[in-house]
């Protein structure tokens, strides 16, 4: 259901600016093309199959993330009080990316777009357990597990927003 993946590795390059854009008919088969590395396949769902979710779940906001020039990753969040509330729903960077700070500087922003939202006051993520699994990278964020379960297998994690 609900998860979310990124790996911190070492910090090869000063990370560039990263900038969220919607996923449009020029750049949605770009997206569908990045890909994890194989040891992540397991916790991140393909960048097309969550476009297609968030094709018939309307409360779904999608964007393609850019560092200077490059596609670099995608993003999608749960934008809606109702339900499990505002939670990130995806989250990936491109194998080629990865280990310079990108993942952080999306949560970052995703975190400066739910304060706008109305009713919000915390942002939730979800992530598979496992070795290589992502809850550390988000607890360094801030995010604290609450001790809730997806589908027996994704621990919740929660980042207050006041």
């Amino acid at each position: 259901m609900l998860g979310a993946s990124a790996t911190v590795t070492d910090q090869r390059e000063t990370p560039s600016a990263v900038h969220l854009e919607p996923v449009t008919a020029d750049n949605v088969r770009a997206v569908c093309d990045l890909r994890v590395a194989p040891e992540q396949e397991s916790f991140v769902t393909p960048n097309a199959i969550s476009l297609a979710e968030a094709y018939v779940h309307p409360q779904a906001w999608c964007r393609a993330v850019r560092a200077g020039d490059e596609l670099v990753g995608f993003v999608m969040l749960h934008d809606s009080a109702a339900g499990p509330g505002y939670m990130l729903w995806r989250l990936m960077i491109d194998a080629r990316f990865q280990g310079r700070g990108l993942g952080r500087q999306v949560v970052h922003q995703v975190i400066d777009h739910v304060r706008t939202r109305p009713g919000a006051t915390e942002l939730k993520v979800s992530a598979h357990r496992g070795e290589g699994a992502p809850g550390p990278f988000y607890e360094a964020l801030g995010f604290v597990a609450t001790g809730e379960v997806i589908d027996d297998e994704e621990d919740v994690y929660a980042l207050p927003l006041d």
